[in-house]
């Protein structure tokens, strides 16, 4: 079982298994944080809420958004069967929380078309303050909330 990974690029790249979707999707990332690339120009032009998904081939993909962060009582935790989520930051900061799926109660149950499970809140948690260039790596053990402030 593995456990949510967070750091710089350098570090994912470490410790994350080495697979073709783990180097595409770094690949993908290493273009975005380069100042004045194709893939950045096209992310620092997107508006709040515009969420555009890009396919990286071989059932990787990436959503690129734009968003406020927000209330922690407006998140919510989730977790994933089939996807692993590489969650970067280019602007801002961000704080995530993450948590063992095993310690969390489900809210809803999995919706396969959304490849989704939302969990009740819960105190049993880490969080993570993510900053520009800087990741996290939720796998499908890993409860997760992004996006808060």
């Amino acid at each position: 079982m593995t456990m949510a990974i967070y750091g710089s690029l350098a570090t994912l790249r470490l410790q994350a298994p080495r697979t073709p979707g783990f180097a595409a999707a770094f690949a993908y990332m290493e273009e975005m944080l380069r100042p004045g690339s194709p893939i950045q120009e096209r992310v620092r032009k997107l508006m709040d809420g515009d969420v555009e998904k890009i396919d990286l081939g071989n059932g990787v993909f990436v959503l690129e958004q734009a968003y406020e962060t927000k209330l922690r009582a407006d998140g919510f935790f989730e977790s994933h069967r089939k996807c692993i989520d590489v969650q970067a930051i280019l602007d801002g900061e961000e704080m995530m929380e993450v948590a063992d799926i095993g310690r969390m109660k489900e809210r809803q149950p999995y919706n396969a078309e959304r490849d989704l499970i939302i969990y009740e809140d819960s105190t049993e948690v880490s969080q993570l303050r993510v900053y520009p260039g800087q990741a996290a790596i939720f796998f499908p053990e890993d409860a997760h909330m992004p996006t808060v402030r």
